[in-house]
């Protein structure tokens, strides 16, 4: 069985930092592409953000726009877990995040999700 748990969200202050993590078991994340999306509160109930993605072999990074110099996406495959760190978070980080894989780039539509993880950015 495939599972992708994210964990290290939570409560922060604006202008913080957090760094989520997704620990992967039943598949092997050195095969996938992965990635984070984020649905916001407000947005459409099936609607997920991308926010960012790594190449299976961490060579490449992609960010949406909205987060580009302040959040950073990395992975450990000897530990089966991919990483987001969060600077400088502002109130329209607010959101659940959720990790993805994908055997593709475009990460169109991944084979796998995580359970999602909220992130509240507030005084």
């Amino acid at each position: 069985q495939v599972q992708l748990v994210e964990s290290g969200g939570g409560l922060v202050q604006p202008g913080g930092s957090l760094r989520l993590s997704c620990a992967a078991s039943g598949l092997t994340i050195s095969k996938f592409v992965m990635g984070w999306f984020r649905r916001f509160r407000q947005g459409p109930a099936n609607e997920r953000e991308f926010v960012a993605s790594i190449t299976s072999d961490g060579g490449r990074t992609f960010y949406a726009d909205a987060v580009k110099g302040r959040f950073t996406i990395s992975r450990d495959n000897a530990k089966n877990t991919v990483y987001l760190e969060m600077n400088a978070l502002g109130f329209q980080d607010t959101a659940v995040y959720y990790c993805a894989a994908d055997p593709y780039m475009t990460m169109k539509t991944p084979d796998y999700w995580g359970q999602g993880i909220q992130v509240t950015v507030s005084f």
